[in-house]
């Protein structure tokens, strides 16, 4: 098998902090990131079981053994954050709107300091990739702004992953986006996709590192206007002189900021936190698709482990398409590497013999195993969807009880239920007053109202909030987002849209049935991420 070696160390369940994304016809861009959900890139381009046996006994490695005595031994690895440091190279740090990032940052240290940690199981690699490719080491710090390093992270304009997709972009990017997978999520897929958009716009826009990352953001379309504009009116065209769209204007000052911060830590009285320097985890080549359960045991790692190291899978298995690809411990791969060779063909995936009886429909039986009708009529080689009584059908299962995939079902738990509340931002009020007059954290309140740990809230503004016993806090995976109804919207195409039901959004909203909605009205929306990108 072939490994690639990648850094990257466990964290205990992601939280998040938002980004909004715009619908765009080209690679378009995110409100607090990559891709955002305000509008559309006029510049946009062409869109370019049957019984199964154990898998075998885990053989005997040989352990290293130590370098002998009076043997010259390797350098430490650097620190992660000098080598960051070393390619830092965006110009402007002075600006006005940066130091107004900085204060803003500087207001919460322990929360700038928690995102860091956060990024370990992605920031070796990402360095790794940005360096790999000559741009400036800024970019590796991107997804706290666009995520909070949290791939799980998911906007009103579908945006989702570390970079923020959206639907539309990352398809143009090539990213799978379906039932059994969302490579929105994946972290090595997404990050090759967002650096491949960024190296094209800052080509576009003539090595302007700056214009490209406020093109992720609001589009390469309304960055060329604006340049235009300037240009007619003889005003300079970098990004400090560009009237540009108030996310856009605030972001790459965030970039900055945080970038600032990292680069002085001391004066700005934060503690960097200690992130890995070699590689920990491997991309192992699986030839096939494989239930995640039984891929769990040939790695001798718990389940939960691959789903975080593997955030795109939405279902028991890897995509029988592919990629057939799996991220595993760097410590597990050659143990598993091992053991998927010996692993016969047929125990790959568990299979049921279904007898098909009397009015059962393949919807039904589709529904009865959690399964797709497509994934039955692929499975089954049907043309269409007529079935007959007596008929045998194969229907693909998970191999483990539901215990081993005690991760996956967090990601498919129920929408908002427990006690929710809504709470009306007052004057005055800030995310820290408000989570102690709740008894819940800064950071729950930032991940079910799916913005940041730092965002700045207005009097007025609506949040979701879970008391004591509620089940938002532990589906970590389902987000709570605000949607903007708009003009020809209706309950109906907003369901279909995040794929949830009509009453789920009756009963989140209060709406009453005999009342339409209206363009500009509010509506929040639990949506689980896993389910967002069923196609």
């Amino acid at each position: 098998m072939k490994l690639n070696y990648y850094s990257l160390v466990l964290l205990p369940a992601l939280l998040a902090a938002g980004c909004a994304m715009v619908e765009p016809a080209a690679p378009p861009v995110t409100k607090t990131g990559a891709m955002s959900g305000a509008g559309t890139d006029p510049a946009a381009p062409d869109a370019a079981p049957v019984a199964q046996t154990a898998p075998g006994s885990i053989p005997e490695i040989d352990q290293a053994q130590p370098p002998s005595a009076g043997l010259a031994t390797a350098p430490p690895p650097e620190n992660i954050w000098t080598r960051l440091r070393k390619g830092f190279r965006l110009e402007g740090a002075g600006q006005a709107q940066v130091r107004k990032a900085i204060k803003r940052y500087k207001r919460s240290p322990r929360d700038v300091e928690y995102v860091l940690q956060r990024g370990d199981p992605y920031i070796a690699y990402i360095l790794d990739e940005v360096e790999r490719r000559g741009y400036p080491t800024e970019i590796v710090l991107l997804p706290f702004v666009e995520s909070s390093y949290d791939p799980f992270a998911y906007s009103h304009g579908r945006a989702s992953g570390l970079w923020q997709f959206i639907p539309a972009t990352g398809r143009i990017y090539g990213l799978k986006q379906d039932w059994w997978y969302d490579e929105r999520r994946d972290v090595v897929a997404s990050t090759t996709a967002a650096l491949d958009f960024l190296g094209k716009l800052h080509r576009q826009f003539d090595g302007d590192w700056l214009l490209a990352l406020a093109a992720y953001n609001s589009g390469s379309g309304t960055v060329s206007s604006a340049i235009r504009r300037n240009r007619k009116a003889g005003k300079p065209t970098d990004f400090w002189h560009l009237k540009l769209p108030k996310e856009t204007r605030v972001y790459v000052p965030r970039l900055m900021a945080i970038s600032a911060m990292v680069r002085d830590p001391d004066r700005y009285g934060i503690i960097l936190p200690t992130l890995t320097t070699t590689p920990a985890f491997a991309e192992v080549d699986t030839g096939g698709q494989l239930d995640i359960g039984i891929a769990a045991e040939l790695a001798g790692v718990e389940t939960e482990t691959l789903y975080r190291l593997n955030p795109g899978f939405n279902r028991w298995a890897t995509h029988p398409d592919g990629p057939h690809r799996l991220l595993v411990p760097a410590s597990s791969a050659t143990v598993f590497s091992g053991n998927l060779a010996n692993l016969p063909a047929e125990n790959r995936l568990k299979w049921v013999r279904h007898k098909v009886t009397r009015g059962q429909t393949l919807s039904g039986i589709a529904q009865k195993y959690d399964t797709r009708v497509a994934v039955l009529r692929d499975a089954n080689d049907l043309s269409g969807t007529t079935i007959r009584a007596g008929q045998h059908l194969l229907v693909p299962v998970a191999a483990r009880d539901a215990t081993h995939y005690a991760a996956l079902k967090r990601n498919t738990a129920p929408r908002g239920k427990g006690s929710k509340t809504t709470y009306r931002v007052r004057n005055g009020d800030s995310l820290w007053n408000i989570a102690q007059q709740h008894s819940v954290s800064v950071r729950q309140v930032a991940r079910w109202n799916r913005i940041g740990t730092n965002a700045v809230i207005r009097p007025g503004q609506k949040l979701v909030i879970w008391t004591k016993g509620s089940g938002g806090k532990n589906n970590e995976h389902v987000r709570s987002i605000r949607y903007t109804v708009r003009s020809g919207d209706s309950l109906y195409l907003i369901s279909k849209k995040f794929n949830v039901s009509i009453a789920e959004l009756r009963r989140w909203n209060k709406l009453d049935e005999d009342k339409y909605i209206q363009p500009g009205q509010q509506l929040t929306l639990y949506v689980d991420v896993t389910r967002s990108s069923s196609g």
